[in-house]
């Protein structure tokens, strides 16, 4: 795992994480590297929060006609913050490129283009907040067990299918969650 970073992949929590912010949470890595890791949780919905009605709170005049696709909580780390993940189509000057097509932008021109009805990325979603670790940190997790990795597709990453997102990517490492045990054994 060493010298391994996971940018553009996406970790699974295990049960008994031992951290209620993150039971059954869907976490993709936007940049990673030998001091830190972040990421966005994916089905973390904050209930009550539509995107439209966060715009409207920025006062971020919107053109366009905007799904009431909720808010998520990407972490617990700076939560008055927002981060949009996004499709490469749309980049502005800070945009991080994260891999796999995806961009993370936390400026607020990525929330203009949201609101317009041309030069918007074509799929997006708004956290607030971020999960972050420290210098091989992440990598320890993974080691002890607290974290699967899985490569991401756009569905896990985009739909608005919050409470399925957990199970459909341990399906895709082939993982049925209800023989999934909080209890790690040994060989």
């Amino acid at each position: 795992m060493e010298g391994v970073f996971l940018s553009g992949q996406l970790l699974i929590a295990m049960p008994g994480i031992g951290d209620p912010r993150f039971e059954r949470s869907l976490i993709l890595i936007c940049a990673h590297d030998a001091q830190h890791a972040m990421g966005v949780a994916l089905n973390r919905p904050i209930e009550g929060l539509t995107i439209p009605e966060l715009l409207e709170r920025l006062e971020i005049p919107t053109t366009a006609v905007l799904d009431d696709d909720l808010v998520l909580m990407g972490g617990p780390v700076e939560v008055e913050r927002g981060f949009v993940l996004h499709t490469d189509d749309y980049h502005a000057e800070h945009s991080l490129e994260v891999e796999g097509g995806l961009v993370l932008t936390t400026t607020r021109d990525i929330l203009e283009a949201m609101g317009r009805h041309d030069g918007h990325p074509r799929r997006a979603i708004l956290a607030l907040g971020y999960s972050g670790w420290g210098s091989g940190q992440l990598e320890r997790e993974i080691r002890e067990n607290v974290w699967l990795v899985v490569a991401p597709d756009e569905a896990l990453v985009f739909d608005d299918d919050y409470d399925t997102k957990w199970a459909r990517a341990l399906a895709k490492l082939g993982v049925d969650p209800q023989f999934l045990s909080a209890e790690a054994g040994r060989a």
